[in-house]
């Protein structure tokens, strides 16, 4: 690459970098807010940010014009919001199996695929209800994940970009490197430190949950990256400016809400999983 066609690189590099910023900054105070909340107000964020997903993915791979599959999943992921909004847990469970069974059936082409997009979406959606369902610990639990989130996205990119090195999968996602995930875990680490120097857990359980959490959040990108990857795709879509989709930006939130609400179920029960992430 030439000098002259360097600097564009560049130019272009820091605008999205400056677009990440803003929209990090503009998105994430929203989130918190609505996740302080809690109640109907994060059911209703967290459900329409399912039904996004779900969307996304169809698109991704080839079904997005296939409109009972996308009318049938959209339906399944909103009934059950409506259901988890009023605490009917079962009721959600089974509006989203019925809804599973239908896009499987209803889908001429790639048919797990479309399946296996409803059951990504709905593992997210399910799984950010229960864990802010907890009124004392819930909030808390969920600020850990989504610090433990954006403390791996941050480290990891600025790691990655300042030391380079090996890749880490460039089969799957050649941009991302072992720096960058080293950095990214790092930065977890530190975070979760933080909560035990506040109090809110002890040091060694608290800070297995972070290394748990910031884990999951990288395989969770590297599944992201590996759908996109077998199907052609940059950007789930451009929805999110210097971010892609929602997809690009929750993609290592999923998985980590998803393993946060099986360890919390494990310990604390279904009306206990923040209880079960915070109290050791």
């Amino acid at each position: 690459m030439t000098g002259g066609e360097a600097a564009p690189a560049v130019e272009q590099g820091s605008r999205n970098l400056i677009l990440r910023i803003v929209a990090a900054l503009v998105l994430a105070p929203a989130a918190l807010g609505i996740a302080y909340a809690g109640g109907w107000l994060w059911t209703v964020l967290v459900t329409l940010g399912a039904i996004g997903l779900y969307v996304e993915w169809l698109m991704i791979v080839g079904a997005g014009r296939e409109r009972r599959v996308v009318a049938s999943g959209v339906a399944a992921l909103t009934v059950a919001g409506l259901c988890l909004a009023t605490g009917r847990i079962d009721a959600s469970l089974v509006a989203l199996a019925l809804g599973f069974a239908a896009v499987a059936l209803l889908s001429p082409q790639r048919r797990h695929w479309t399946a296996a997009g409803l059951a990504y979406a709905a593992a997210a959606e399910v799984a950010s209800v229960l864990v802010r369902l907890d009124q004392t610990h819930g909030f808390v639990a969920l600020v850990l994940i989504l610090f433990v989130v954006w403390a791996t996205d941050i480290g990891g990119y600025f790691a990655g970009r300042r030391v380079g090195g090996p890749k880490l999968w460039p089969r799957v996602s050649p941009n991302k490197t072992w720096a960058g995930a080293v950095g990214g875990f790092a930065a977890s680490m530190i975070v979760s430190g933080g909560f035990v120097v506040f109090g809110l857990g002890k040091a060694g359980p608290l800070l297995l949950l972070g290394a748990l959490l910031s884990v999951a959040c990288q395989l969770g990108d590297l599944l992201e990256s590996a759908v996109k990857r077998r199907f052609g795709v940059k950007d789930s879509s451009h929805l999110i400016p210097g971010h892609g989709g929602l997809m690009d930006r929750l993609d290592g939130f999923v998985a980590a809400v998803v393993a946060a609400a099986v360890f919390g179920l494990l310990r604390g029960g279904v009306d206990g999983v923040g209880r079960g992430l915070m109290v050791w």
